[in-house]
């Protein structure tokens, strides 16, 4: 048997600049339905600092992370994660505005916010505040009171039964032209993105610091029995953290 093939990362000391981020980041046909997930962890594991993963972040992973928001037609971010991290309205900065203009975009993705329960408050800045019309996607067991509520807000995305199937909330975000999404989290909500096969790709930043125990894992939830395979595709150097890209093998069904 051949050895397997290892190669040395070399640092660079040439600067990335953001028009090489982006297409670092960007996928070849932005027509094709594309989830990608984004995640910040500790060099053990840790997937917060003091129970925020903002708090784990670093100047690096903010620049990227909102290059990443950039590219995205839909930034989708379960409803937890929305009440623990303090989302506002998803709106982006003035140079990313200009950007996607340019390139023949609306001024800013669409806000998805995933809940079975829809526990969230209608009135929020979130929804009031939106530059574009959020989607909020819930399911069938959610009362249609509650439901027509958030419509007077929002988009209101039904995708499953009793808990939120990610394989029809990808569908039904591909019908509205929303090809390109963006997924923030939460752990349990990757979970569940996981266990029914619609992740394309994980960007990950390894921060350089130890959380020690305690903290949770990017993924939370029961085991699930699948595996996939991924590439790396690229790993790009901070003074405080590796930034990783990882794609799948094969395409992910849709």
């Amino acid at each position: 048997m051949s050895k397997p093939r290892i190669t040395l990362l070399q640092q660079s000391t040439a600067d990335v600049t953001d028009e090489e981020i982006l297409d670092l980041y960007s996928t070849p046909d932005r027509s094709s339905p594309w989830l990608r997930v984004n995640f910040i962890s500790s060099i053990d594991g840790a997937a917060t600092a003091n129970g925020l993963s903002g708090d784990l972040g670093s100047p690096a992973d903010r620049r990227v992370f909102d290059l990443l928001r950039r590219l995205s037609d839909v930034i989708v971010v379960g409803a937890g994660t929305v009440r623990a991290e303090g989302y506002g309205p998803m709106r982006l900065d003035d140079a990313s505005v200009e950007w996607r203009m340019q390139h023949g975009l609306p001024p800013h993705p669409v806000f998805a916010i995933v809940s079975s329960s829809l526990n969230l408050d209608p009135e929020s800045a979130i929804f009031t505040g939106a530059p574009i019309r959020p989607i909020v996607v819930t399911v069938d067991e959610v009362s249609e009171r509650r439901r027509e509520r958030f419509s007077e807000v929002a988009d209101v995305l039904v995708a499953g039964r009793s808990s939120v199937d990610t394989v029809l909330m990808r569908q039904s975000l591909c019908r509205r032209g929303l090809t390109q999404m963006h997924c923030e989290g939460g752990p349990s909500f990757f979970a569940d993105l996981i266990r029914e096969d619609t992740v394309d790709e994980l960007c990950l930043t390894v921060r350089s610091v130890l959380e020690g125990p305690g903290a949770p894992r990017i993924v939370a939830g029961a085991p699930v029995e699948l595996r996939r395979d991924f590439d790396v595709v690229h790993a790009l150097n901070a003074d405080d953290a590796l930034l990783l890209r990882y794609v799948r093998k094969a395409a992910a069904k849709v």
